[in-house]
Formats: structure tokens, C-alpha cells, sequence
């Protein structure tokens, strides 16, 4: 006897999208969609992902990242359609920025183009605690685990099919939810998550080789630059911090490119008494920190000590200094949070 797939619904979460949100996205006819420099699959996934929402409702979208795709992503449809700028022939109506805490975050493209960022009102879709509210309208949701769970729910809102695209859309969102929870491991997984996934997973998202292709697929080059990383790593604190530092000439002994840095904290993190878990990577006249922590230290208390900002388990942050001093001032401000239990005031 067979039996009916049942349907996944979405209706009670999805009543708790903003309608101003979805009228603007409705009214727009030709809309930028931005994500930020340095992409993964959450920023991707939803700046893709609102586009087709978009050209479902009859308009026209530009996806948009500053930076080159990173080859990782290839495997996902739709990837190819990124491009590094507007399209000049294009009076955009309105730009959607997703997944970026602050409109700095969107790279050399914000420079380029303030004309248009001046002129054109901006929709802001983001799951960080630090946004800083920079759209004419700002949808900002901390409790989601990821930017793609927020779209999954605007588009069952705008009564879009998450099979749309020949499955498209269901595996652009299906890519950043399995991102930003690391594979459903991270404490931002809430029941709303695994109800989203798995009506994500009914609209075709191929979940598994989804999680096998961003979590247990590594070029050569790339297990390479881990050990090189890992080589490095040092604690404190009876190891409840570790650390280890990217250099700049690292990508280049390894043959690996700026992308195949990404998952590298995390494996910091799996050190078994860390609560902080650090990633120094050198760049020109200044060191960006990637953190992870555990329950009892916030990492955006520690990362917004140097103006940087993102969630309560990941965050991150440029510090203008060198790696040496920047290890220095950033160590000793994780050293004075873990002996506080986390919750020392900046």
C-alpha cells in the first residue's frame, strides 16, 4: 500500500515574515541582490535565492558578490549567474544586501557604486545579532539559524514553490542552512530549522551531498593548508583557548586558494576543552579573526571588542594590527572573558 508523501507546512512559521518585506520585494522590477565579500554558502544560497523570488514575481534579478565564486560552490546550480558588479544597462529599483551585519561588508562594490547605494532603497535581510540596521527596511531575525532559513520562509510567505527552478531554490537555501549550522550541529538549530530542512529536503534539496560537499570534501590542497594551520596551534587557559595563525604565505606553499581556508576554525574548535577557539589570518597591515566558542563565552562579545560583530557561537573581526600584536590584544581580552565566565561588560 502507498502512501502520500506528507507535506511539510510552513504556514505558522512563515505568518511571522514582516509584510513590508514582502510587499517591497513583490514591488520590485529590477532588483541587485548583494552578499558579502568573502562568501559561503549562506550569503550565496540567499542572494541566489532571493533573485529567483524575484523573477517569479516577473521582475528582473542581478545576484551580485564582490569577490570570485569560490570553487567550492560549484557543484550548486545557479552559482554561475554571480556576477562581481550591476549590470550597468539596468535602473535598479531596489537592492536586497543579505547575510552582512553591517553595508561595509559588501566589499569594494559599496565604493564603486555609491551613486546607486545613495539613490536606490535597501532591503536588509540578515540573521546577526550586530546588525546595524542600515536598510530603508531591515528584517532581522537573530533567532534564525541562517539567512537561507529567513528566505525559505519568505518564499512559502510570497507563495513561491520551493521545487522552483527545477529545485534551484530549494538547494541554494538547503546550501546555507547546512552552513551556518554545521550540518545541524551547532546550537542555532531550533526546531523551526529541522522543520524548514526538511521542507527544503521535499522540494528536492539533496541534503546529504550538500553536507558532504562543503563538510567532507577537501582538495589536496587543502588538507595541506589545515596542517600547516594546525602545525601552529597553541592554548591557554588549561586549554579552554586555542589558537592558531593563517599566514600570508601559507595559500602559496599549500597551492591552495583564498576559499579552501574556510572550515578551518571549526576544526579549532573540535579541540576537546576549548570554550574559544581562534583563527588569526594575516593580512595586509591588518589580522582578521575568525571565533568559536562554547557555551559561557558570547563570541560577539569578544569580536565586538574590535569592532566586529556576528553571532553568539561564531563571530568575526578585522583588527589593524599585525598578527603579533593583534594575537596579543585579542588573547588577552579571551583570557579576561573566560576568567569572567563570559559575561565581562565591554
Amino acid at each position: 500500500m502507498r502512501f502520500a508523501e506528507p507535506r511539510v507546512d510552513l504556514s505558522d512559521y512563515a505568518a511571522a515574515v514582516p509584510q513590508e518585506v514582502v510587499d517591497r520585494l513583490r514591488a520590485g522590477r529590477r532588483v541587485l541582490t548583494i552578499c558579502h565579500e568573502n562568501p559561503e554558502a549562506d550569503a550565496l544560497g540567499s542572494a541566489l535565492a532571493i533573485a529567483l523570488l524575484v523573477e517569479a514575481g516577473g521582475g528582473v534579478a542581478t545576484p551580485v558578490c564582490a569577490d570570485p565564486m569560490p570553487a567550492m560552490y560549484d557543484f550548486l546550480p545557479g552559482m554561475d549567474r554571480f556576477r562581481q558588479e550591476p549590470a550597468a544597462d539596468l535602473d535598479y529599483d531596489l537592492l536586497v544586501v543579505g547575510d552582512c551585519g553591517e553595508l561595509e561588508r559588501i566589499g569594494p562594490v559599496l565604493e564603486s557604486h555609491r551613486a546607486l547605494f545613495g539613490r536606490v532603497p535597501i532591503l536588509d535581510i540578515d540573521h546577526h545579532v550586530s546588525n546595524r540596521r542600515f536598510g530603508a527596511s531591515d528584517w532581522v531575525d537573530s533567532h534564525s539559524s541562517a539567512t537561507c532559513e529567513m528566505v525559505t520562509l519568505l518564499a512559502w510567505r510570497m507563495g513561491v514553490p520551493l521545487t522552483a527552478v527545477d529545485g534551484m531554490l530549494a538547494s541554494a537555501l538547503a546550501a546555507g542552512v547546512v552552513m551556518d549550522t554545521a550540518n545541524f550541529q551547532h546550537p542555532n538549530t531550533t526546531p523551526r530549522t529541522l522543520v524548514v530542512a526538511a521542507a527544503l529536503r521535499e522540494a528536492g534539496a539533496p541534503l546529504s551531498e550538500i553536507a558532504r560537499r562543503i563538510y567532507r570534501t577537501k582538495a589536496s590542497s587543502q588538507l595541506i593548508l589545515f596542517g600547516r594551520v594546525l602545525s601552529r596551534l597553541e592554548s591557554d587557559c588549561d586549554g579552554r583557548i586555542v589558537w592558531s595563525t593563517l599566514e600570508l604565505g601559507d595559500l602559496a606553499a599549500a597551492g591552495a586558494g583564498p576559499d579552501e581556508s574556510e572550515g578551518l576554525v571549526d576544526m579549532l574548535a573540535q579541540a576537546r576543552d576549548a570554550d574559544v577557539a581562534i583563527l588569526f589570518k594575516e593580512a595586509d597591515g591588518e589580522t582578521r579573526i575568525s571565533v568559536r566558542t562554547r557555551d559561557g563565552v558570547d563570541a560577539t562579545v569578544l569580536t565586538g571588542t574590535f569592532g566586529g560583530g556576528g553571532h553568539a557561537r561564531a563571530a568575526g573581526a578585522t583588527v589593524c594590527l599585525p598578527p603579533a600584536e593583534a594575537r596579543r590584544a585579542v588573547l588577552a581580552r579571551a583570557v579576561e572573558l573566560v576568567e569572567a565566565g563570559g559575561t565581562k561588560a565591554q
